[in-house]
């Protein structure tokens, strides 16, 4: 199963279309946005038509978390499912998917072994191990912090990869060769 992570829109479009071509060209299983979708806290202006129908075209493979800047009507106005936090289970790796306001690589959820805590929220991207847990974050597809590009994630056969929009690696996590014990 091959996974594209985002994280962090904003209400910004401008790299959704990009988004979508990546998607579509290495034929995507999901789509998982790690919330914050439409408010744009920013000067920059934001397109939540286009973001809204961008994620609605996705509906059917999308897994969508909500962030601490969803609100309750911006949830309601989604024709799609958003859920608080999810549990994904891929290739005998157990993936907690979370926004990361609540939990975060200083407050970890309750994990097993083979466990991914995979969240957004910080706007940049990082690959750890920490507590015997792999911690991913694949930045903000909008908004990313400091000198990071516009960044976001793709899984496929137990390889994790952060790309930047210009197709450059950034982090790479090959889950065969790092067995958690």
């Amino acid at each position: 199963m091959r996974l594209l992570f985002i994280s962090d829109i904003h209400g910004i479009s401008i790299n959704l279309d990009y988004i979508d071509n990546q998607f579509n060209k290495l034929k995507c299983d999901q789509l998982v946005v790690l919330g914050d979708l439409y408010y744009n806290y920013s000067s920059i202006d934001s397109d939540i038509e286009s973001v809204q129908a961008f994620l609605y075209k996705h509906k059917n493979h999308l897994i969508c978390i909500k962030g601490n800047c969803d609100s309750n009507i911006d949830i309601k106005l989604s024709n799609f499912t958003i859920y608080d936090n999810k549990e994904l289970v891929i290739d005998n790796w157990k993936l907690y998917l979370t926004h990361g306001h609540i939990y975060n690589v200083n407050n970890l959820p309750n994990m097993r072994d083979n466990s991914i805590l995979i969240y957004g929220h910080e706007h940049k991207p990082f690959i750890l191990f920490k507590h015997n847990y792999y911690i991913l974050n694949p930045g903000s597809i909008s908004l990313p912090r400091n000198t990071e590009k516009a960044t976001y994630m793709i899984y496929d056969n137990n390889m994790f990869i952060i790309y930047d929009l210009q197709g450059n690696i950034i982090y790479q996590l090959n889950l065969k060769k790092a067995l958690i014990k």
